[in-house]
């Protein structure tokens, strides 16, 4: 099967799993994946992770957070799209909700949060935007 937006995938899988109430999702493994899921559990959203390694790419396993049987994550927006990339520039990061939510973005020293791309001085590709 060959899929066109695989970080879009995982993000509808979080999205989903959270409206149906899961404590657990699985999606397919890769690196960038990893990352932003390392991401997510620095910042808050979701509890952990653990990588499975089986024969082929492996899956990730994402242990999702509630609180007071309410998702910890209101909103996912995919931004930047295999069919139109957004970039910015390091003085141009804006904040998501007035500092309420977070952008992930992919720079030249990594996966990377907002505040911590303008903190570097990095800019790079908006992946999304989580709040």
């Amino acid at each position: 099967m060959c899929m066109t937006d695989p970080i879009a995938d995982m993000l509808a899988r979080v999205k989903n799993s959270l409206m149906a109430r899961q404590g657990k999702v699985s999606i397919p493994g890769s690196k960038i994946k990893a990352e932003i899921a390392a991401l997510l559990t620095q910042e808050g959203y979701i509890k952990s992770f653990k990588l499975i390694r089986d024969e082929k790419q492996g899956t990730i396993r994402l242990y999702l957070k509630y609180h007071n049987g309410v998702p910890v994550i209101q909103g996912v927006k995919r931004i930047s799209k295999p069919g139109l990339r957004v970039y910015v520039k390091a003085g141009n990061i804006n904040s998501v909700l007035n500092g309420s939510g977070t952008a992930i973005i992919s720079t030249s020293r990594g996966i990377l949060t907002d505040s911590e791309a303008r903190e570097a001085n990095v800019g790079g590709e908006i992946l999304c935007n989580i709040w």
